[in-house]
């Protein structure tokens, strides 16, 4: 990355934060003939995004045309929407699902090809677009756009960190302060974009919201403390739904650094058991239903079971056993000695969901979805999960232009959001592959409307 001593004291546009949202943005921008910067206080690039590991909701998509899935957007449109406890944004969400093909095809432009699908809780499609070496597709998106930013001569800076929104007499947002390694500098511009990601490791606002959720964990990268609410309260900006916070049911939390482990792994057939043995959930329903379940257990925690099969179909495996995540057993009844479930029980749940895989129906739980290989392929493997604190639903309050709006619905001239830091879109409970799906679309809407903004106020 260059060095801050390069940054310019003007630009057409500021982009805060350096994820999925702000680096789709920052291309977007550009391809419209703006001077961008980038601003990333962290060290590295990739925010949240780069530890997603599902995979990119879209509907009506060509990637799932050729593997013959026929999809509607009114679907998806209508699952988020229930998923979401009819709480989200409608005009939104419209937009969302509506740009959702688009923002894969756009992707594909800069050589990110999203061509293989799985399938996430509360979905009844395949709509999660992921890499076809089925790579982590949060760490594949980031690093290609990083490459492809620095290609068109974006300029982009670590340990930058913004920490004040500047305004003109009109009140206008016309620039930031920045902290950086050379002392606080100040940039001016004609707009300004928050793409700061959420508040899933600050402890400060999770208390002032949901103080039930204090003491959970987080998989979140540290970086994740909320500072573009901050930035935009100070400026007036309206939060909204603060409350809703999202528990991902299975986040490996036995070490001091919390995995996510990713809902694809469920989407292609893992199944979770507790203690006796038995399952004790439909899998792949809401994160919030999952997540309850696993708690009302009592059992600290709950295990994700799978086989070989299911494994060669999802390479975020590879990752989680090289770090000792996964506990290997030759057969099912060694693989329930080594993690202390009950064996007999364990073998009699897996030839009951085989047949419910072989049926296509599954009387217990109801699951539909996730069931197209039965768990009967040698070795077996287990990982020990918990509900961790995933994701911020709530945030600053943008339309559908992703224009920020002040605590009396007006907008804030110059200043948009996008991303996670935002909210609205998703309402109470999050549907898995919907936040990189949300950083791409609304990443593209900010970068069009930036460009729009700077081009009328000339």
């Amino acid at each position: 990355m260059p060095n801050t001593k390069e940054l310019k004291n003007k630009y057409d546009a500021i982009v805060v934060g350096s994820g999925g949202a702000g680096l789709t943005a920052a291309l977007q921008a550009h391809e419209l003939g703006l001077n961008v910067v980038v601003l990333e206080k962290n060290e590295k690039t990739g925010g949240n995004t780069s530890r997603a590991s599902s995979g990119m909701n879209a509907s009506e998509s060509l990637v799932q045309l050729d593997e013959g899935i026929i999809d509607n957007n009114r679907d998806f449109y209508e699952e988020t929407l229930k998923g979401g406890g009819l709480l989200n944004d409608r005009a939104m969400l419209k937009y969302f699902v509506n740009h959702s093909a688009l923002a894969i095809s756009w992707l594909m432009k800069y050589g990110i090809r999203l061509t293989d699908l799985t399938i996430t809780g509360g979905m009844s499609k395949k709509r999660a677009h992921r890499p076809a070496s089925m790579e982590p597709v949060g760490f594949y998106l980031t690093s290609r756009m990083t490459t492809q930013v620095k290609k068109a001569g974006i300029d982009i800076f670590t340990g930058a960190k913004v920490t004040k929104l500047l305004q003109d007499v009109k009140k206008r947002v016309n620039g930031v302060e920045v902290e950086t390694p050379d002392g606080i500098k100040t940039v001016k511009a004609k707009v300004v974009l928050l793409a700061t990601g959420g508040f899933g490791a600050s402890k400060d606002i999770i208390k002032k919201y949901r103080p039930d959720l204090v003491d959970y964990k987080t998989t979140n990268q540290p970086g994740a403390t909320g500072d573009g609410l901050k930035l935009a309260e100070a400026l007036d900006a309206q939060l909204m739904q603060m409350n809703f916070i999202q528990v991902h049911p299975t986040a490996d939390t036995d070490n001091p650094h919390v995995y996510l482990i990713g809902e694809g792994l469920r989407g292609e057939g893992a199944i979770l058991v507790n203690k006796n043995g038995q399952r004790f959930v439909n899998e792949l329903s809401t994160r919030k239903i999952v997540s309850s379940a696993i708690t009302n257990l009592h059992e600290d925690g709950a295990y994700l079971i799978f086989d070989s099969g299911v494994r060669a179909h999802f390479a975020a495996v590879e990752f989680y056993d090289q770090i000792g995540l996964v506990e290997h057993g030759t057969d099912l009844a060694d693989l329930a000695k080594k993690i202390g479930v009950n064996g007999a029980n364990l073998e009699k749940t897996i030839a009951a969901w085989n047949k419910s895989v072989a049926t296509g129906k599954d009387k217990e739980f109801g699951r539909t979805t996730g069931m197209d290989r039965e768990l009967d392929r040698d070795p077996y493997f287990a990982i020990h999960v918990h509900p961790a604190i995933h994701y911020t639903m709530g945030g600053i309050h943008i339309n559908t232009e992703t224009q920020v709006l002040d605590t009396n619905g007006n907008v804030i001239d110059g200043l948009f959001a996008a991303g996670e830091v935002s909210g609205g879109l998703h309402g109470n409970n999050r549907i898995g592959g919907n936040s990189i799906a949300e950083t791409v679309i609304f990443g593209r809407q900010a970068g069009i409307q930036m460009a729009k903004y700077v081009r009328e106020s000339k």
